[in-house]
């Protein structure tokens, strides 16, 4: 419930935000990709501006998670490490207690004992 609290809380803003953004920015605008001819149409592109813009956004995105991802390679990399590390020692501990519980068995089934 607060999850989805704070998503309307966080999400209905930029929601309204955008809208209006791409209302008060829809005239076409030509990106050139040719800085020598600008008027070259061949590498030139015509939409609308919020167009544009949403693409800019979309390609920080991408762009922000990418440096993020290989930034916390290193972090992933000691996880599963230790992770690998911990199941090893959780197998060995099982394996020992299966030896004691052996011992404990053999111990009162002696003639004589307990």
């Amino acid at each position: 419930m607060l999850k989805r609290l704070v998503n309307l809380v966080i999400l209905l803003p930029v929601a309204i935000v955008l809208i209006v953004l791409s209302i008060a920015n829809r005239g076409p605008v030509t990106l050139a990709l040719n800085p020598f001819e600008p008027s070259d149409s061949v590498l030139s592109v015509t939409g609308p501006f919020f167009v544009f813009l949403f693409v800019a956004l979309m390609i920080g995105i991408v762009v922000g998670g990418m440096a993020t991802w290989f930034t916390q390679s290193r972090y992933r990399k000691r996880a599963r490490s230790e992770h690998y590390e911990a199941a090893k020692w959780h197998i060995e501990a099982d394996r020992q207690r299966e030896r004691a519980n052996d011992l404990a068995r053999q111990t009162t089934a002696l003639p004589g004992r307990g």
